[in-house]
């Protein structure tokens, strides 16, 4: 068994936190990111706390080996606060071993103190690694699709 901590991550966790990102795009969609571009997304968070926050997992030696996203979503419907995951990233070689499943159950312990209704997160379909995991946790697949607009120029290959 693992010795990790999970936390929610630090400014100084950027660089790490923006490469798990590239990587994350790499594998998923062979969608190339720009380094700059994420670092400034990444800092983005760090900078204005209403965009969201990361959750960090650390090992022993206290190396960060995995992150996610939480971002916010208000919802009429509920009156209440969705948090959405995203950008999860593990590193190859702590893979089925547990350490989503540890992000996930802090995540949805730190939701319940915050009152928030529901936690989502979207996966590319063809991830079915991905989405066996989800499900195992209780989560189920809906019925929604992702349809986007894009407004600004892409400066990445994609």
């Amino acid at each position: 068994m693992l010795q990790l901590t999970i936390e929610q991550a630090q400014i100084e966790d950027i660089t790490t936190i923006a490469a798990f990102n590239r990587a994350m795009a790499w594998e998923t969609e062979q969608y190339e990111l720009s380094p700059e571009i994420l670092t400034q997304g990444v800092s983005a968070i760090f900078q204005d706390k209403e965009k969201g926050f990361y959750i960090v997992a650390k090992d022993k030696s206290q190396n960060i080996i995995a992150c996610l996203l939480i971002t916010y979503e208000w919802s009429d419907w509920r009156a209440s606060t969705i948090w959405w995951i995203q950008s999860v990233y593990v590193k190859p070689e702590y893979r089925r071993q547990g350490v989503f499943r540890e992000m996930y159950h802090h995540t949805t312990q730190l939701a319940k103190k915050q009152h928030v209704s529901l936690i989502r997160l979207y996966v590319v379909p063809h991830n079915n690694k991905a989405i066996a995991t989800y499900q195992k946790l209780g989560m189920q697949i809906q019925t929604y699709w992702v349809c986007e607009a894009i407004l600004t120029p892409q400066t990445e290959s994609g």
